[in-house]
């Protein structure tokens, strides 16, 4: 992203160095509709898309706490995105951390009377206001998409406790380093133009250490686990596929034709995603099914995010033909392999996914369409990096919330399900 708007940045008023106020009528209306456009889109990924999409998957008597999961990260991640994540995240500091200027819900104010209103130096042409809230939904969707890992058994104040400290202490810096311009993978120059290494590297990466240090569901590999309703995943998938255009193609930060490009890789690599997981599937399998159709959909969006302001719609059929075969061997034979029960595949979908996006950005990057030339040396250290960290941070974080609170219920609770023992409520049957 950081890359997407090295034009405006070129054009900004040289005083616009760092997060500052700004003529009213220097903004553009166009990439303001645009961007308020693709916020409501991303958003609409987490709420209702990653509730209605992990649910499904889960057990009857786990869908509402899975539900209430999701929504309970989304609204403590908004607290503290504006109380202190979004200061360090994209305001200029050091190469590790960001600044103070918009801390504790400050900075982002519209002063009519005077004429002016507040940008980030990242996006200079639209209110920061609007900039901070479409960089949120992203600092949303990343501990949402980490709760697949670890539904059925954690404590719903775990989850919570997990998601404000995780969020602070492991997706704000690395979100600093590659999207904000001083950050040190931004200034080796890592390419993510939306997300693979920020958002689903460092979610599955999470989601894995979760699956480790909880350990397996009761009866995991010796029962079956029937999904409460498919129906409801591929509404999920639905919506998940349509936010994912805000997510790439708002990525732009403008209403122009890289985002108009970054839109349609993103559809082509979800379908070859969708149809390569089917044909892997089919050929393994005898049969293919709506699960894997969903999961081959979501890998191509998860693989295509890091190179969608990158590459070509060629480039786009093979990352998501890659990937559907990629994830779908991450969430089948890998997973054995890793000996971890992540419950909705996290690791499998979002790391694999993740990793592979990342890697073929190297491969692909046309320095014609985004202006950089892609190394796969530097976005190899950048997988690793992403890898690395949120491993270490979330068991750190597991750690402490393990002391504070515990992390697991108890084996009656897990038996009874979550969505009585934590909240007293259930589906009817």
């Amino acid at each position: 992203m950081c890359e997407a708007t090295a034009a405006w940045a070129a054009d900004a008023p040289p005083a616009v160095v760092r997060p500052s106020l700004v003529p009213i009528d220097g903004l553009a209306p166009a990439d303001t509709a645009w961007m308020m456009t693709a916020t409501a889109l991303v958003l609409l990924m987490t709420l209702p898309g990653i509730a209605l999409f992990y649910a499904g998957m889960v057990r009857r008597k786990n869908v509402l706490n899975t539900m209430a999961c999701v929504i309970g990260v989304a609204a403590l991640t908004t607290l503290l995105w504006f109380a202190v994540g979004y200061s360090w995240a994209f305001t200029p500091g050091s190469a590790w951390i960001g600044g103070s200027d918009r801390l504790w819900f400050s900075g982002l104010e519209v002063l009519p009377g005077a004429g002016q209103v507040a940008v980030s130096h990242i996006a200079p042409h639209v209110p920061e206001a609007v900039y901070a809230m479409f960089q949120l939904t992203f600092a949303i969707i990343t501990p949402a998409l980490v709760v697949g890992a670890f539904v059925e058994r954690m404590r719903f104040s775990a989850v919570l406790w997990f998601a404000g400290l995780w969020s602070i202490l492991v997706y704000v810096p690395l979100a600093h380093w590659v999207w904000e311009p001083g950050g040190w993978l931004a200034q080796l120059g890592a390419l993510d133009f939306a997300g693979g290494t920020v958002v689903h590297i460092n979610a599955g990466a999470a989601g894995l250490v979760c699956a480790w240090m909880l350990g397996p569901r009761i009866g995991y590999g010796r029962e079956a686990f029937e999904p409460f309703n498919l129906g409801l995943t591929m509404t999920g998938t639905g919506l998940l596929w349509v936010g994912w255009f805000g997510f790439n193609a708002g990525s732009a930060l403008a209403a122009d034709s890289r985002a108009g490009l970054a839109l349609a890789v993103t559809h082509i690599a979800a379908s070859a995603g969708a149809i390569a997981w089917m044909v892997g599937e089919w050929i393994m399998r005898r049969r293919p099914s709506l699960l894997g159709l969903c999961s081959g959909a979501v890998a191509g969006l998860v693989a295509i995010t890091p190179a969608s302001g990158f590459v070509t719609p060629r480039a786009a059929l093979v990352i998501g033909l890659v990937a559907g075969l990629a994830c779908y061997w991450g969430a089948t034979g890998l997973k054995r392999l890793l000996h971890a029960d992540d419950s909705l595949d996290v690791f499998g979908v979002h790391g694999m996914g993740g990793i592979v996006g990342c890697l073929l950005t190297g491969v692909f990057a046309n320095p014609g369409i985004g202006g950089s030339a892609g190394s796969v040396t530097v976005q190899a250290i950048s997988a690793a990096v992403a890898l690395a960290y949120s491993a270490v941070g979330t068991a750190v974080v597991l750690t402490i919330v393990r002391i504070l609170v515990g992390l697991r219920v108890g084996e009656g609770a897990e038996q009874q399900g979550l969505d009585v023992a934590q909240h007293r409520e259930r589906i009817p049957s």
